[in-house]
């Protein structure tokens, strides 16, 4: 039978959420040293209580701090344990949305807008290395986009026309440098920047506390709203503004999550010797034979490594959450294509690295950044990174800060996630959304009562029913198996296994969980149950709370 039992590493050391919300460690994460502050073990009152200490939370609290305001911020795991430490940590105006599409949208002062906040956040992150001295690789360099070979010559056009528009410094070059294939003309991007997002959070955090700012991790938000919340051990944090910066957000049950997806992105690091390749960002296009509305695309940067190799860091093979499968590339050979893609144009030796990350597709290209929707207007979400989340969760720094300061900011109305423009959106974000539903029915586990526990392999996890109920199980490398509800507690969707990362994750709305069941990623706040296997023979199959 299987028994309850807390959420420790009892077995296999798979997924840490307090260090990283996968299996594989990303570079920045294997570079650094955790960073961890005492949980919290009081009840508080502050001006603003943030939840969540990724990019986003740490950037709007050391604005607040700057502000004058009282911070208190709690963070589930250590700071930048979620998508933060999985991200690439390319800082550009250079959206992976296109801006004739933002246009389209969002008219041409609302590209410029866009284009005129990712460049202003480009510059804070800049001025906080200066003014905090902070060592974190900062460089600014170039970025170009180039077609990948399926796609047309007038798009990179139509694109550079609207980049002009929109106010960014660009030109056409004929030729992308360092490369050692050809890829024909793109579009370069001056003045961009990256660093190491992990170096940065640190300095931030040190800055923050030493304004006077309180950060807890291992402190996990069981209950948000517009008064404050109440940790999983009791604890409270009354406030006069709440910002939830979750990633997904974790106090919003329907409103935001019908206006965004989620996608996986893949990555890998690739060791090349020591200034082969100069620093520079690139991006294609994307395959548009695989999807002319959401083609998957590639992301490349240089990071400096050590005396004699530097890391080329190549990501894309994204794909609907849970859906791997269904478009017929399981998640670990995501990998083996983003290294055969990156050995015909760079010279790469080992690859040293693989990692993926989760990433919210809003249905307009943008974030949603402001007050919650149909809440109090003291509440705020930060959400909807759109694959570009240095820059959107700076912005969201700088813009709560003013909404919360009552300043006037010229963003406030492009950011707002009260806005709806699935119309405008058109067909794109209609077809991944019923794309995404259908999908979801087809690949329903209706077969899960006749899946034997003992046909799961080691290393595998299958949905199966047993007395009526499913519950996802999961057999280790030591042949203990591992049981949870199948039900995600956000809203009741089907987990799906992620093989790769070694978790469960919700195809609905993001949420992810290990593989015993503890919470990596919202929108859900709480745990799935979790029962650990104490006789192998299974005659009863009981269950018990």
């Amino acid at each position: 039978m299987f028994t309850a039992n807390s959420n420790d590493m009892q077995h296999e050391n798979l997924i840490d959420s307090n260090v990283t919300s996968g299996k594989h460690a990303s570079y920045w994460t294997a570079s650094t040293s955790p960073i961890i502050t005492a949980p919290l073990g009081e009840n508080l009152t502050t001006d603003v209580v943030i939840i969540g200490g990724g990019m986003a939370g740490i950037s709007t609290a050391y604005n607040l701090i700057k502000a004058g305001k009282k911070v208190v911020l709690v963070e589930d795991g250590f700071i930048g344990s979620g998508e933060t430490g999985r991200t690439t940590a390319h800082i550009t105006a250079a959206l992976d949305d296109r801006y004739y599409e933002i246009e389209r949208m969002f008219g041409e002062d609302g590209a410029r807008l866009a284009a005129d906040s990712h460049s202003k956040a480009i510059d804070f992150i800049e001025n906080a290395v200066q003014e905090l001295n902070i060592d974190c690789d900062f460089i600014r360099l170039d970025g170009y986009l180039f077609l990948d070979p399926s796609d047309k010559k007038e798009n990179l056009d139509k694109e550079f026309e609207a980049l002009k528009r929109a106010g960014l410094p660009v030109e056409i070059v004929t030729e992308v440098p360092h490369l050692k294939k050809s890829v024909g003309r793109a579009i370069k991007y001056k003045n961009q920047a990256q660093f190491h997002p992990l170096k940065y959070l640190q300095a931030l955090s040190d800055a923050i506390i030493s304004g006077g700012g309180k950060i807890y991790t291992e402190t996990r938000a069981t209950d948000i709203d517009h008064e404050g919340i109440t940790t999983d051990k009791g604890f409270t944090v009354k406030a006069a503004h709440v910002v939830v910066a979750t990633n997904s957000p974790a106090n919003n049950m329907f409103v935001i999550h019908t206006k965004q997806y989620p996608y996986r992105s893949y990555v890998i690091g690739a060791t090349i010797k020591k200034g082969t390749i100069p620093a520079a960002l690139w991006w294609d296009t994307g395959n548009q034979k695989e999807s002319k509305d959401m083609p998957p695309y590639h992301y490349v940067r240089v990071q400096s490594h050590n005396e004699t190799h530097d890391v080329l860091i190549v990501g894309g093979e994204d794909h609907l959450t849970g859906f791997a499968h269904e478009e017929g590339k399981p998640e670990e050979d995501r990998y083996n294509k983003l290294e055969d893609w990156a050995r015909e144009i760079y010279d790469i030796e080992e690859v040293v690295y693989r990692w993926s990350g989760q990433v919210m597709e809003p249905m307009d290209c943008l974030a949603y950044i402001g007050r919650n929707p149909m809440d109090k207007d003291n509440v705020y979400v930060v959400t909807g990174d759109s694959g570009n989340g240095m820059t959107h969760t700076t912005i969201a720094g700088i813009l709560l800060t003013d909404l919360i300061t009552g300043k006037e900011n010229p963003w406030e109305k492009l950011y707002s996630p009260s806005r709806f423009k699935v119309f405008a959106a058109g067909g794109v974000f209609i077809r991944e959304l019923f794309g995404m539903v259908k999908e979801y029915i087809k690949s329903y586990p209706s077969r899960a009562d006749e899946i034997k526990l003992k046909d799961i392999e080691r290393g595998h996890a299958e949905i199966v029913e047993l007395e009526k109920d499913k519950y996802g199980v999961y057999r280790d490398e030591q042949d203990h198996l591992h049981v949870v509800s199948a039900t995600c507690t956000h809203l009741g969707c089907l987990v799906s296994w992620n093989s790769d990362e070694k978790s469960w994750d919700c195809p609905c709305h993001g949420s992810r969980f290990t593989h015993k069941g503890k919470v990596v990623n919202g929108p859900a706040i709480s745990d799935l149950n979790y029962y650990e296997e104490t006789d192998t023979s299974f005659a009863n199959k009981e269950y018990v709370s």
